[in-house]
């Protein structure tokens, strides 16, 4: 009876347990699509960029932006390339041929300036080979320990690496802070990467990468997955203080913007239990004080009281990033001195206190779940505007952005604003602007503080600070990013000439005296930048001398020092435009101020490239002499644009445009290679029109179109593959594929005038049907025809010369292969020599004229017979 109810419910039923089952699993799909918008521990992908693959040249450079909101957890850093690099192999790799891949916090890595050596790359390399952590802080193959990282944040920190087949990098919120990162890939780095070359023989490569941001969903959370509780402080105003108790020592007619405010609430937590804490700093402030007040202990989880034998409030804080014991910026015991930071920057502060040596006895019994419970009391100082510093009596001027006319992206000066000085100029005086010190503790110095604004974009760029005075400048400069510099706080200074930033690796300074003080910041960060003048003995100083200053962001710095053009390019997203030096022949580095040619030796390679071409005279001698004057003009043709070509790559003299120069050059020289092959058959002259015509039309789109990268990029990839067996510097095969495609075809020419002379000479013979019939006579026949043909091959060249032209070809192949960036004046020089003396060798070897006695009759004889018969007709 049951199972016939259920058989009779089932018809009615089945349409209602479908319909819950649609709704089942609707809902099951809903929450998991969700839960995968969302990502595990609340966190999103904020962004996700993927990069094709992309070729890197030699000396050639890619830069990749990454943006971190303030929000970010982490960012997922995947990199592929061919290139394959192991401990071993790094240190015979030239410093100019090495691939790295380098980061840096803010703005584009320049790796020319690195004081770091490659021994050092080296030892970081085998120092963490091997390592197969996924999290990881720096960007190379396996991983490094987070103690490594902990330099790279910092307007003047950059970490460079060898790059690597696979890298994969997870750098989480605790470790770096939010904003801007740049990746920068490079084929080589130091003085000759911005040098222009003659000729480029080293490999490329190629890398993909993908870029994943992920967030939290709340604010309150941090962590890689956003599992991890910030408590931010919170503002009471109902709080009255004494500014006297707040900052001590300080003028109380200029302090008027204090924030100060007290969390009412308690935070409890026991021994070992950090807790993190976060503050924002909006604008440019003077001093942040945070104090732990009404501290109390409460012993769980009874909630009795009482004193505690001992007990310390460690505190970590640190800028942008959540601190720890290894990784912080201030540190402390709060219980016995507040924490106090001096001209803070601005951004998010995380502050970790962690209670230690908590203990307390409770009826007698040792009671180990003691907690300590405190409230919070933080104070921020803000001077009014146009003042700054502790007391508030230095002048604090913001910089207008005055963009240049018709100059690059984004070239610009600066001026304060403020009636006293002229907008007319982009030098300001001093004097007008700088503070008064009857405030200061210090009577013989004062602070004049100006701001200005990179905008985002111009990471690029470099800022240009001078100086002039007509006596000694009683001036010192400190630079900071994000808040105000000091003595003891700032990322660069210029004191005098001893005593600077000179040797970081984004300042440089040019030609600075007592009376001119001349640098720029490389590649500046985005952002805020805050410049501290202090005045030196500004009570003895001459009231009729003037200090002029300028500030300026320049795309290049010194304009490349006149031996180079500034050139700007976008980096891998299209973005953001970064700006480097294309030097001359004879400089490098990053400003083009390295000399490395010297202007004696700069004299001898141009006499060297361009003399060499008179080895041309030797082929064009010998045609004109035997009247072939096709190839006359060929090689005298080649001989002198060849000579133009290098006087004008060297920098000396341009007759024509480099690309029409350089086209005549490459397409002469196949010229002359072919004519020199097809000029040693023996065709008849119709043919030889023939095949220089084909020749021409070929020889012309091959250098107009440089048909041979196709050639070119399979020896890439040959390269490629011998350095991961050999991992040694190989030569480039670019160019020698012309050279043996050109011959090659030069050859084949030879080939078919052989053939046609073959096969005329074979048409030539009659063969009878007897002859078809008997077979020994026609073996006696052919075997006779082939060794007249060896034969008359032996006698149509002269051997010696043959063989000379051959030894001649091999110095100019020996010649090829050695040629390199650095000495390619040399063997190029050698090269000219050698190809046109085995050209000359070749048409030597030539025999103009064969006799063959056993095919040809004797005319002589006949003639004879013939004039004796005629004589013996005509007697009477």
């Amino acid at each position: 009876m049951a199972e016939n109810s259920i058989l009779f419910c089932f018809p009615s039923c089945y349409f209602t347990i479908l319909s819950r089952l649609f709704v089942f699993f609707s809902l099951l799909f809903c929450c998991s699509h969700s839960a995968n918008q969302l990502g595990p521990y609340n966190t999103f992908t904020v962004s996700s960029f993927s990069y094709p693959t992309t070729n890197v040249r030699p000396f050639d450079l890619r830069y990749i932006r990454v943006d971190l909101p303030a929000w970010f957890s982490s960012v997922s850093i995947t990199v592929q390339s061919d290139v394959d690099l192991d401990a071993k192999s790094i240190s015979k790799v030239p410093k100019s041929t090495l691939p790295l891949i380098c980061i840096r916090d803010g703005s584009p890595p320049l790796p020319d300036v690195l004081n770091s050596s490659l021994i050092e790359l080296v030892s970081l390399f085998e120092s963490n080979e091997g390592k197969t952590e996924v999290a990881v802080t720096v960007l190379v193959s396996g991983s490094f320990s987070n103690g490594s990282f902990q330099r790279i944040q910092g307007p003047q920190n950059v970490q460079c690496y060898p790059m690597q087949r696979n890298i994969t990098a997870t750098l989480t919120n605790e470790q770096i802070s939010p904003g801007v990162w740049y990746l920068g890939l490079f084929n080589g780095i130091g003085p000759t990467r911005t040098q222009s070359k003659m000729i480029i023989r080293s490999p490329s490569y190629s890398f993909s990468a993908n870029i994943s941001v992920e967030g939290c969903a709340t604010s309150t959370m941090w962590g890689q997955y956003c599992n991890q509780t910030i408590d931010p402080f919170s503002c009471s105003q109902a709080y009255s203080y004494n500014p006297t108790e707040i900052f001590s020592g300080a003028n109380l007619q200029t302090i008027q913007n204090v924030v100060s405010c007290k969390t009412f609430e308690s935070y409890c937590h026991g021994e070992g239990e950090p807790k993190v804490y976060a503050l924002e700093v909006l604008g440019i402030a003077e001093q942040l004080k945070i104090v732990a007040a009404n501290v109390s202990f409460t012993a769980a989880p009874t909630n009795s009281t009482g004193n505690a034998s001992v007990a310390n409030l460690l505190y970590f804080a640190r800028h942008g990033a959540m601190p720890s014991m290894a990784l912080y910026d201030y540190s402390g015991d709060m219980s016995k001195a507040p924490l106090i930071i001096r001209k803070p920057k601005v951004g998010r502060w995380f502050v970790t206190i962690l209670p230690t040596n908590l203990s307390k006895e409770v009826g007698g019994i040792q009671n180990t779940n003691m907690q300590v419970c405190y409230s919070i009391t933080w104070q921020l100082l803000n001077c009014p505007v146009g003042k700054a510093g502790l007391n508030c009596s230095s002048e604090k001027y913001m910089l207008q952005t005055v963009l240049r006319r018709d100059s690059t992206p984004f070239e610009s000066y600066y001026l304060p604003l403020s009636g006293k000085v002229s907008p007319d100029s982009a030098d300001f005086p001093l004097e007008p602007l700088s503070s008064n010190s009857s405030y200061s503790n210090e009577t013989d110095t004062s602070w004049t503080y100006f701001l200005l604004n990179i905008p985002r974009g111009a990471a690029g760029g470099n800022i240009h600070i001078r100086m002039t005075s007509d006596v000694k400048i009683n001036y010192e400069i400190y630079a900071r990013y994000g808040g105000l510099p000091s003595l003891d706080s700032w990322d660069y200074y210029y004191a005098n000439r001893t005593r600077s930033s000179d040797g970081s690796m984004f300042f440089t300074s040019y030609n600075s005296t007592e009376e001119k003080i001349d640098f720029y910041i490389l590649y500046v960060k985005e952002g805020t930048w805050t410049f501290g003048l202090r005045s030196l003995n500004t009570t003895i100083i001459p009231s009729n001398d003037q200090t002029v200053m300028s500030v300026s962001v320049e795309r290049c710095p010194k304009r490349c020092s006149s031996h180079g053009a500034c050139k700007v390019a976008l980096d891998a997203s299209g973005l953001a435009s970064y700006s480097f030096c294309s030097c001359d022949r004879t400089h490098g580095g990053f400003d083009c101020s390295i000399e490395i040619v010297s202007h004696q030796g700069h004299i001898w390679q141009s006499i060297a490239l361009i003399g060499s071409n008179a080895a041309a005279i030797l082929p064009a001698y010998w045609a004109l002499r035997h009247k072939a004057f096709a190839e006359w003009v060929i090689f005298t043709s080649s001989g002198i644009s060849s000579g133009l070509y290098h006087a004008c790559d060297v920098g000396t003299w341009c007759a024509l445009s480099f690309g029409v120069l350089q086209f005549m050059d490459f397409w002469l020289s196949f010229m002359a290679v072919v004519s020199t092959f097809i000029y040693l058959t023996t065709i008849d002259e119709v043919s030889k029109r023939a095949i220089h015509t084909v020749v021409a039309i070929l020889t012309a789109l091959m250098a107009i179109t440089k048909a041979t990268r196709y050639v070119s990029s399979l020896s890439d990839a040959f390269s490629r593959v011998l350095w991961e067996f050999k991992h040694v510097r190989l030569i480039k095969l670019c160019r020698s594929s012309n050279i043996i495609l050109v011959m090659a075809i030069g050859a084949l020419g030879l080939l078919i005038g052989w053939l046609v002379e073959f096969s005329t000479n074979l048409s030539s013979l009659s063969f009878s049907r007897g002859f078809c019939l008997n077979v020994p006579t026609r073996w006696e026949t052919i075997g006779a025809q082939l060794s007249n043909l060896v034969k008359t091959l032996l006698r149509r060249f002269r051997w010696g010369f043959v063989l000379a032209g051959f030894s001649a070809l091999a110095m100019a192949a020996i010649s090829w292969k050695l040629e390199s960036s650095e000495s390619y004046w040399i063997w190029h020089s050698l090269w000219h020599v050698t190809i046109y003396t085995s050209s000359f060798l070749f048409l030597c070897s030539k025999v103009d004229k064969i006799i063959n006695s056993e095919n040809e009759t004797t005319p002589d004889g006949n003639y004879g017979l013939t004039r004796q018969d005629s004589f013996s007709r005509a007697e009477p």
